[in-house]
């Protein structure tokens, strides 16, 4: 899978409160979170980011609660992957569980400024910055994992095997 899309670049512990306030954890669809994601961090992202640009982030990216509106605001929004330094260890599992593609690259995220260009190779971990030319490498996402994603998440991918 290829992602193709505009850099928007955030700092390090970004935290789920971040990603989604607090506030609208009452709200349930994804496309009505998607309009609150990130707004406190970058007023723009929630309206401008289009579908297939990319969150690109330093350390710790996730961390704080457990709470899975963060990566389903994420994917309601329609971005076809976040790249960050590292990731709190349970956003990394829930944004499998949801079909969020994830990848780590310390030198993706040195070399990438927001607005840049990207297109990112999920079978291959390559991320070129089509902006610069640059070419960054991330671990791939291993086939299975991919397969969740794929199948739209954990959920998708357990209806998907209990059919077969």
């Amino acid at each position: 899978m290829i992602c193709k899309g505009r850099a928007w670049k955030f700092g390090k512990d970004i935290n789920t409160d971040v990603i989604l306030p607090t506030k609208y954890m009452n709200l349930r669809e994804s496309k009505e979170l998607a309009k609150h994601c990130l707004e406190n961090q970058n007023p723009q992202f929630a309206k401008e980011a289009k579908e297939g640009d990319i969150i690109v982030a330093d350390k710790n990216f996730g961390c704080g609660s457990s709470r899975e509106h963060a990566p389903i605001s994420i994917k309601g929004k329609g971005i076809g992957c976040v790249i960050a330094r590292s990731f709190a260890r349970i956003f990394y599992r829930s944004a499998f569980n949801i079909g969020l593609p994830i990848l780590e690259s310390g030198a993706a995220v040195d070399g990438i400024e927001d607005g840049h260009e990207l297109e990112v190779d999920l079978a291959t971990g390559e991320i070129k910055n089509r902006t610069t030319g640059e070419s960054f490498n991330a671990t791939p996402i291993p086939a299975f994992m991919q397969e969740i994603i794929d199948d739209g998440g954990l959920m998708g991918h357990i209806k998907k095997k209990l059919k077969t």
